[in-house]
């Protein structure tokens, strides 16, 4: 039943006093409870405690609470562009994983900005967060986390930093093997610009599947952009005017492919019978396509899961660790050839 002083401090917001007064108990018995301990607090103790908060509708001061604990019970993320299908997915993902593991997640987007990158990264750090996953714009970028657990989701050159990377330059070069079973021999690609995560080590897979194939892999094949649908359509609408067309191209991101298949429309290209198409990510877009995009799938199930306990537990894991992917086959190779 709620009590006259319960009806008063609804007016305003409850305090640990509030909490304290109503359940009987000392402020300190109440920080014991919420902080579970460091002194044992007796069950019935407890369950008073938790009843007056419940009543209450008492709300802890996380900000307060974090600058006296130090931690926040949360970990940050840093991505390049959360419209981009793939990292929205990512921070889905590990929004659910944090939250099971009784951690939020606080997300910063760089908008593909390096100094954009490394505010996100200073002004999670200042919440006092618990861990910090970044995919960066740069290999080489380095920032000062004052002492925060920090994981890169990517290719790194800067000594001792943590990171969890997908086998890129393998499932490239899958791809590209994929589209040469296929029949086809001129095979372009539309790739992430210098630096990007993943961009050049899938550039690499391209190159060294074609060059075992003993097909070109020359300038005239390659082209590069941002990971986004319209960046991927200008610099597909140039890949798709030179004066020998390719006749499939291996993309580096599932948002490019969908500009790349813009593009091909605006050309009076067909996919995949005058250009076969395989992507990389292996998000929604890749499955709700016109047509559906033969995809090398990142499995961000398995990112999140290690990129977590990176961060939370860096004692149980490696420095450096790699995820694998897998081809996945669906309409914009055609029949295979081989």
């Amino acid at each position: 039943m709620t009590t006259d002083a319960a009806r008063d401090t609804v007016r305003r917001a409850a305090t640990r006093s509030d909490v304290a007064r109503l359940a009987g108990v000392s402020t300190a018995v109440v920080s014991y409870v919420m902080n579970d301990g460091p002194r044992p607090v007796a069950a019935a103790t407890k369950e008073k405690v938790l009843a007056a908060m419940k009543e209450l509708d008492y709300r802890p001061n996380a900000v307060a609470r974090a600058l006296r604990l130090r931690r926040a019970q949360a970990v940050g993320l840093v991505v390049p562009d959360v419209s981009n299908t793939y990292f929205g997915a990512l921070a889905r993902e590990l929004s659910d994983r944090a939250f099971t593991a009784g951690y939020a997640l606080l997300l910063g987007d760089s908008d593909n900005d390096i100094v954009r990158e490394r505010a996100q990264i200073e002004s999670l750090v200042s919440h006092q967060i618990d861990g910090l996953i970044v995919v960066s714009l740069e290999p080489d970028s380095d920032a000062d986390v004052e002492g925060t657990p920090i994981v890169y989701l990517d290719q790194r050159s800067q000594p001792g930093q943590r990171s969890v990377i997908v086998d890129n330059e393998g499932g490239a070069r899958a791809a590209v093997e994929h589209l040469i079973g296929h029949g086809r021999r001129r095979i372009a690609h539309l790739g992430g610009l210098s630096g990007a995560p993943g961009a050049d080590e899938r550039r690499q897979g391209w190159e060294a599947a074609l060059t075992e194939a003993g097909l070109p892999a020359d300038d005239s094949l390659l082209a590069h952009s941002d990971y986004s649908r319209s960046a991927g359509r200008e610099a597909a609408l140039g890949l798709l005017s030179t004066e020998e067309l390719p006749d499939a191209v291996f993309v580096a991101s599932d948002a490019q492919a969908l500009g790349l298949l813009a593009a091909a429309r605006e050309r009076g290209l067909h996919v995949p019978d005058d250009l076969a198409l395989v992507s990389f990510d292996g998000t929604d877009d890749a499955v709700f396509s016109d047509p559906p995009l033969t995809a090398v799938e990142q499995p961000i199930h398995d990112i999140a899961k290690t990129a977590l306990r990176a961060v939370l537990q860096p004692e149980a894991g490696p420095l450096h660790e790699r995820v694998g992917v897998r081809l996945v086959i669906r309409e914009s190779c055609g029949p295979h050839n081989a």
